[in-house]
């Protein structure tokens, strides 16, 4: 009887085993299995939700923990710095459009790898040279010189691999890496903090360091079972590579044109605004924005280029019709939703995620949740243009960004002194670039002699 009912245990188990293992497999290929590319995008963009989801559990927790018992100062401090060397090394992501464009339409790896190489070094050494003395002596920030080198290697390690992994469309390896990430980060933090018994703002410093070079190992192991690894040699280049180099170049100042949005921002509440307000925007409200664009922006650029890169060459419109149409229909259900949760519970969440203290963050949050949907909107249509090759046209769109936040923020401070201006000047750059984005859009469109039919969504 005990053998059989052990029998009968073990085909069970087995069962269950191989059942799950079958789930598995097809939850993470199941974006090989679409024959369009609309289904890929599909796929590919709803497991990225489900990964960002964990990644934001993971990370806002782990702010939230801070929050309560980290000097507010400190806090404003460790953003505020990892933001000066992100403004640098966030130039070189912009590579990333332009590689995946260009390997798209050439599959030339060897060269396009190699001149972001060379190009990546040469950002990490000027990084070195520039911003950590303006950190150091400018804004006169007491952190570690080689903290700040850590960062400095650590980030640009990292944004080397994921920059590869989006050119090759390794959408498994791109959405593990979202949630490992900030697991890492809380790991090292907790290493650093419980185990070598460091400061607090040293332990944030290290265990972000840390937690590049981790991730980064990470992906350099997964990405060479796939891929091997191309050889460091000379460019040769033609004129593909000339115009890609060109591409990236444009792509890189786009890029820095969009961290430089949040980080003026920023410059504009410490000149204005109290140490508080400051307090509250990175704390609160910049985690917010950037798990926002995590979620539900950032997936744009790294599924739904590659695919609207793919039927471009193949002139597959009708494709791109279908993702156009599939990309608003979850922008509009997406910001309806932040802006319903914000108006009707923003206050009682915030509240009890974070102290008292951090209360004007409230009405903040409520006026960027009623135009987060033209950050969606805008990052389709830019993915468009690039996916077009249009990427001068891409920056062009991204200066006026800026140019509207720095104007809307002079006309706002005119007649009101409210921390609230800030987001509503950001959010005025970002309905500009919709506005000139569609433009560009609607362009490209007769110069294909295509008519787009619009439908409610």
């Amino acid at each position: 009887m005990i053998f059989t009912c052990n029998i009968l245990y073990h085909s069970l188990f087995s069962s269950l085993l191989a059942l799950t293992s079958a789930r598995i497999h097809l939850f993470t290929n199941m974006a090989t299995m679409q024959n369009t590319s609309l289904n890929r995008v599909k796929s590919a963009f709803t497991q990225g939700i489900w990964v960002t989801l964990i990644s934001i559990a993971i990370g806002f927790s782990f702010k939230i923990w801070l929050a309560h018992w980290v000097p507010k100062d400190d806090l404003a401090l460790f953003h505020s710095v990892v933001d000066l060397i992100s403004l640098s090394l966030i130039l070189m992501t912009g590579f990333r459009s332009s590689m995946v464009v260009s390997y798209s339409q050439t599959q030339n790896d060897r060269d396009i790898i190699n001149v972001f190489r060379y190009s990546l070094m040469t950002m990490v050494l000027i990084t070195w040279g520039v911003v950590i003395p303006y950190i150091k002596h400018q804004l006169d920030i007491d952190v570690s010189y080689y903290q700040l080198v850590g960062i400095i290697l650590g980030m640009g390690l990292k944004v080397y691999f994921t920059n590869l992994i989006a050119m090759y469309r390794l959408y498994s390896i791109s959405n593990k890496v979202v949630w490992l990430e900030p697991l890492a980060n809380v790991l090292m933090f907790f290493v650093c903090y419980y185990i070598f018994n460091l400061d607090a703002l040293v332990s944030l410093f290290m265990g972000l360091t840390l937690s590049s070079l981790a991730i980064a190992a990470y992906m350099f192991k997964k990405r060479r079972r796939d891929i091997s690894t191309r050889p460091l040699t000379g460019v040769h280049f033609d004129p593909n590579l000339v115009n890609f180099v060109k591409k990236s170049f444009t792509a890189s100042l786009e890029a820095g044109a969009s961290i430089l949005m949040i980080y003026i921002t920023v410059l504009l509440t410490i000149r204005h605004f109290s140490v508080d307000e400051l307090g509250d925007f990175q704390v609160v409200v910049r985690p917010v924005f950037t798990y926002l664009t995590l979620l539900f922006v950032f997936p744009i650029y790294r599924f739904v280029l590659p695919e609207l890169a793919v039927c471009v060459r193949n002139g597959d419109h009708q494709q791109i019709k279908l993702i156009r149409q599939w990309v608003f229909k979850v922008s509009f259900a997406v910001s309806s939703l932040f802006f319903l949760v914000m108006l009707l519970f923003g206050e009682s969440l915030v509240l009890t995620l974070f102290p008292h203290e951090y209360a004007g963050a409230i009405p903040v949050l409520l006026h960027f949740s009623f135009f987060f949907i033209f950050m969606m909107l805008n990052a389709y249509q830019l993915a468009y243009i690039k996916a077009h090759g249009h990427f001068m046209y891409s920056l062009c769109i991204r200066i006026s960004g800026i140019i509207t936040l720095i104007l809307s923020f002079e006309l706002l401070s005119r007649f009101t002194d409210n921390v609230v201006a800030i987001i509503i000047a950001l959010c005025s750059g970002y309905l500009m670039m919709f506005i000139l984005s569609s433009i560009v859009e609607r362009q490209i469109l007769k110069s294909h002699n295509i008519k787009l039919i619009h439908q409610p969504v």
